[in-house]
């Protein structure tokens, strides 16, 4: 009878106050809990705790607490939600396949058809699973929440996630997927994303749907211990000059001397090793393209986020079923033809090098990145296999950006460890000429300034006099400086007033210095 009468389920919000806890957290025996924050309350946070026997941190995630009952509800209600979410997909308009509202009304409906009275706690348990599972990222939703990590790893079957953390670097996870699980994910994930991932195609880059990078791979052939992904996780709005001079990645002033080369359409590449914040600059910089210039981006998976209004971006893209592979090297040749002035090409590593310098000779401003560690090699990477740049064509790159992620007082930092630029080719060595503009002192944790060729180029291509040069430099200085102690890191307001800085330099400074005495006065 009570199964045929059904039952009334109160689907009002949680509310932390009145209802009892979702989640609890013990500590393991020998570890010592450092540090605890939500990562999306009031559901799943995060512990990290400290082992001293094994000298290492330890990360915990705490999602809702599942007795038998709850557990067995949960296995029962996913097998038979699935075909009225089916049904319902085409009426929802967000990416995912259903909503929280839709998960909502379809979970009340069948907890009313078993006719199971549920209190408050149990039932935003097993909707926070369903959403987790549904239309989350399942396993690694609240690693993904997480804003303090950069990316999660999973290097195989029954083994701990790792992450990256901006505070504890490299920590294991109390995240675990089994075998047939973590073949279901990878699956997963390579469908979310649009691509396809087998065992014939083991191995897949891509790009989810929130904007992480992922790489994927299946079985055992190219992974011995089991399927296995890396996600990276990037800020939900883009890094600003502001924030790399904040994070002490680059000065002051190298930022206004790389402000006055790009708009006088300097090329540049940024290098480094993994993770030392090369694409991050790069997008930064980029943000100083005058406002009009046509920009045309090229990437495998898409990183780059421009607040630019003529800006046309561009994706590779594999084959699928019908048709052929668009790799970089097809779109940047369809890139020269849609008049550019500005090209940022995600990363050089292939035949794609040779035509990319070629725009540059013929006169568009080009950034990229590439994987090396010092000017030397950057030089030698282009000129040798598989890249085979010219020497002669080489010479047309103007930049040369190092990045570096290394260690300072005990925390990692990144650093633009050299500024460079690129000269003519020796007549007596036939070696191609380099010179450093500005250089990182580890020591001090410092910039140091040496003369530059480049503006000296601008000043000779706009008529300045050295004092009219040295002028415009300090302005654009004391510009940036004033919006780093203003805290300008948004990325829409700080492109509004460098676009305010090109119609009329000397009032959009005269009106933001006036702002912040006014400020410092009040």
């Amino acid at each position: 009878m009570e199964v045929l009468r059904g039952s009334t389920v109160d689907g009002r919000p949680f509310r932390p106050g009145e209802d009892r806890t979702l989640s609890t957290f013990t500590t393991p025996a020998g570890h010592e809990e450092v540090d605890r924050y939500w990562v999306n309350a009031p559901f799943a946070y995060a512990v990290v705790t400290y082992d001293a026997d094994a000298s290492e941190h330890r990360y915990h995630v705490v999602e809702p607490d599942t007795d038998e009952f709850t557990a067995a509800l949960l296995d029962r209600i996913v097998v038979d939600i699935r075909d009225p979410l089916l049904y319902r997909a085409p009426e929802t308009d967000a990416d995912d396949v259903v909503g929280e509202s839709v998960l909502r009304e379809e979970l009340t409906a069948l907890l009313q058809q078993y006719g199971v009275d549920v209190d408050a706690t149990t039932y935003h348990s097993v909707l926070y699973y369903l959403y987790r599972d549904f239309v989350g990222y399942g396993k690694i939703d609240a690693l993904l929440h997480d804003s303090h990590i950069e990316d999660v790893s999973c290097d195989g079957y029954d083994l701990p996630v790792f992450v990256y953390h901006d505070e504890y670097t490299d920590i294991e996870t109390n995240v675990v997927f089994s075998g047939e699980e973590l073949d279901d994910y990878v699956v997963r994930l390579a469908q979310r994303s649009g691509r396809h991932v087998s065992v014939g195609n083991p191995v897949v880059s891509t790009t989810l749907p929130d904007g992480s990078r992922a790489e994927l791979s299946l079985g055992r052939e190219v992974t011995p211990r089991g399927s296995a992904f890396t996600i990276r996780q990037y800020a939900d709005e883009p890094f600003t000059p502001i924030d790399l001079i904040e994070y002490g990645t680059f000065s002051v002033e190298t930022m206004a001397y790389l402000w006055l080369c790009i708009e006088h359409n300097k090329s540049l590449i940024f290098a480094g090793g993994t993770a030392s914040g090369k694409t991050t600059a790069m997008n930064a910089v980029s943000m100083f393209i005058p406002p009009r210039a046509k920009v045309l981006t090229i990437e495998d998976t898409r990183e780059l986020s421009l607040h630019h209004d003529n800006w046309l971006a561009s994706v590779t893209r594999e084959q699928l079923h019908d048709g052929t592979d668009i790799d970089m090297y097809d779109l940047l040749r369809s890139a020269l033809r849609h008049r550019p002035e500005y090209i940022v090409v995600g990363e050089v590593r292939g035949e794609e090098a040779v035509t990319l310098f070629q725009a540059m000779n013929t006169g568009h401003t080009t950034f990229s990145t590439m994987h090396a560690d010092s000017i030397e090699t950057v030089i030698n990477r282009l000129e040798n296999e598989p890249i085979n740049v010219p020497r002669a064509m080489v010479q047309s790159l103007d930049l040369l950006s190092v990045q570096t992620l290394t260690r300072l007082e005990g925390e990692r930092v990144r650093r633009s460890k050299v500024v460079g630029e690129i000269g003519g080719i020796d007549q007596r060595t036939g070696e191609l000429d380099y010179s450093s503009a500005f250089q990182w002192d580890v020591q001090t944790d410092t910039f140091t300034r040496s003369d530059s060729d480049l503006l000296s180029e601008i000043q000779a291509e706009r008529g300045w006099s050295r004092s009219e040069l040295l002028a415009e430099v300090r302005r654009r200085e004391r510009f940036l400086e004033t919006l780093h102690e203003r805290g300008v890191n948004d990325y829409r307001r700080f492109t509004a007033l460098v676009n305010e800085y090109y119609a009329d330099p000397e009032a959009a400074t005269a009106r933001l210095v006036d702002g912040l005495e006014a400020t410092e006065r009040s």
